[in-house]
């Protein structure tokens, strides 16, 4: 006989996640029946009001919110686990697929330069992320971040384009896993894929190939985090090795002529139009940030892990792309193999297998974090019921989100076998920035506001320059995709950045100062990386910022529908737990007296 219990909310079955009840996955007092579910909805605007603002609390998240998973997970990470996790996260399919199509129709041997925006961009996000992830050491990265400083509304938005994100990518690098896998054995792609003529152009390859290598990391990622991170390390470590073989190699063939001659045929424009593209191949790193709740020592190990990771990956990257346009000339660079073909021009057919063996390392450990990070997300949104708590369950003996793990794998498996790579960059990129800038505004909105702290006439300004800073920065990325050749608007749009950013500096008293590790240079770094990160969307074309839009219609319905009222009312059951003569309201963080 299965038996279910229920506490802090989330509802277990005797321990098992197969057997399931309808609690698992509505415990909410709004959906205990039709008519619960009907006066909910008539609530609506009451409750969108309660929660369109209500802030968490660090001690909420790390300690109420995590305990609704009844389950702790495994405290085994070190610091160089968060390096070769950061390495393995990011470094696939990014730099073997895109760098022939940016070279070659964006930015020619610029694309060097391309790369280093996209990753400098990046480095500014990793400082944000770090100064959180060693405050609030959680699985829900983030979307917990989000919750803390921007509220329950912003971080569910963020949440639902994180998962997107993480689905887009882990379907992508599963594909492309195929594509080097058919190289290997000398194939082309489309020989291990199965074509459906029945179905859309972009959607008709079916790759099966992409969703087994999908369901074994899958099965991994369970059964143990230590475990996956010794094989991360080794598979990484060899990865690098493969790379610098392959960037060593071409440079003894390289001619300086392709780079002298014609280094930016696109201008200044199509270097930060790829460098929008190339962002794909520096998407991972955040997940990282989810495993600190699984990490020994968070203040050292997560600043360590992350800065260094990158900085690793944006060298590797640069020389990459420097060895490929010295090889060819970008015109003949190839779009879908650059590296096979290149060494094939310069008579190295060989090398071709050691690219394919390269890539098939890399795009394995990605895959590997992706569903890791996945999972966690996936997990700590659970806790919070904005999706059902079934999926917040963290397995006793592995200490792993065994059900987040299986659903987001299911969900890569079926994305990775109908949709081609092409549909899918641009628009993870418009996901990824978007996410990238809200963390950076949530770590301004951290410093500089704590509520019945701050004083309002603080608070004011505090609005009005995130305001102009968020302003000037969407002034100069529409500009910049308006405007062909004029400059004027950047005397406009830049200063004002500038003085904002100083306004806060100078004229905002900072509420709260980092207990573990700053990021430096504040508030200069954060509000660069919002202008950059809003720049490069910029750079991002219509159709895919249609796509996101349908995605975040998707997002709104069901908030208003599900995910608003199951988080109405885990925040109200956190609110009654009183202590002493009072309680604290850990979503505004009000203390209030208790009637």
């Amino acid at each position: 006989m299965v038996t279910t219990t229920e506490t802090g909310g989330a509802a277990t079955t005797g321990g098992r996640c197969w057997w399931c009840s309808k609690d698992d996955f509505f415990p909410e007092e709004s959906f205990k029946s039709w008519g619960t579910y009907l006066e909910a909805l008539r609530e609506s605007k009451t409750r969108l009001k309660d929660r369109l603002l209500a802030r968490s609390l660090d001690d909420t998240e790390l300690n109420q919110i995590r305990s609704r998973s009844h389950h702790s997970m495994k405290k085994t990470l070190t610091g160089w686990d968060i390096l070769w996790f950061g390495v393995g996260s990011v470094m696939g399919a990014g730099i073997f697929v895109l760098t022939g199509l940016t070279s070659r129709t964006q930015a020619g041997p610029a694309v060097v330069l391309s790369f280093l925006a996209s990753g400098i961009s990046a480095l500014l996000s990793v400082l944000c992320y770090t100064e959180f992830a060693v405050e609030i050491p959680v699985a829900g990265g983030s979307f917990a971040y989000l919750r803390v400083e921007l509220g329950d509304f912003v971080a569910f938005i963020a949440a639902g384009n994180i998962l997107f994100e993480y689905i887009v990518s882990g379907a992508s690098v599963a594909r492309s896993w195929t594509s080097y896998f058919a190289t290997l054995c000398n194939h082309s792609p489309n020989d291990f894929r199965i074509n459906v003529s029945a179905l859309g152009e972009d959607y008709n390859h079916l790759d099966p190939i992409a969703v087994l290598i999908s369901i074994i990391i899958g099965i991994a990622a369970i059964l143990s985090t230590k475990g996956s991170s010794r094989f991360n390390i080794i598979a990484s470590i060899s990865h690098i090795a493969v790379l610098l073989f392959i960037a060593i190699v071409g440079l003894i063939k390289a001619n300086p002529s392709n780079f002298s001659n014609n280094f930016a045929p696109f201008g200044v424009r199509g270097i930060f139009r790829a460098s929008a593209v190339l962002f794909f191949a520096f998407v991972g790193f955040d997940g990282v940030a989810t495993m600190a709740e699984e990490t020994k020592n968070p203040r050292r190990d997560i600043p360590f892990g992350l800065i260094a990771s990158m900085g690793i990956i944006i060298f590797i990257y640069c020389l990459l792309a420097g060895t490929l346009c010295l090889m060819q000339p970008f015109t003949m660079i190839d779009v879908d193999a650059p590296y096979t073909v290149a060494f094939q021009a310069v008579g190295l057919n060989w090398v071709k297998y050691i690219v394919a063996l390269g890539a098939l390392e890399g795009m394995t450990t990605v895959l590997l974090a992706n569903i890791i990070g996945q999972a966690r997300y996936f997990t700590h949104i659970g806790r919070t019921h904005m999706v059902p708590p079934w999926l917040a369950s963290i397995n006793e003996k592995t200490g792993t989100p065994m059900n987040a793990t299986i659903v987001m794998t299911i969900a890569n498996c079926i994305v990775a076998l109908f949709t081609d790579l092409e549909v899918l960059a641009n628009l993870l990129s418009i996901s990824t920035l978007f996410i990238f800038a809200l963390v950076a505004v949530a770590l301004l909105v951290r410093r500089y506001y704590v509520t019945g702290e701050t004083t309002k006439t603080d608070r004011n300004m505090l609005i009005g320059f995130l305001g102009l800073i968020i302003g000037s920065s969407v002034a100069t990325a529409v500009y910049w995709m308006v405007s062909d050749k004029e400059w004027i608007g950047y005397v406009v749009t830049f200063p004002v950045w500038f003085l904002a950013t100083l306004g806060l500096k100078l004229k905002v008293k900072e509420a709260k100062s980092p207990k573990l590790w700053g990021v430096p240079w504040f508030p200069w770094l954060p509000s660069l990386s919002i202008a950059v990160n809003v720049f490069l969307l910029g750079s991002i074309d219509a159709p895919s910022y249609v796509r996101f839009g349908i995605w975040s219609l998707v997002l709104l319905t069901y908030y208003f529908f599900v995910g608003l009222h199951a988080s109405y009312d885990a925040a109200k059951e956190i609110n009654s737990e009183g202590n002493g003569s009072e309680m604290r309201n850990c979503e505004t963080g009000n203390v209030a007296p208790v009637a």
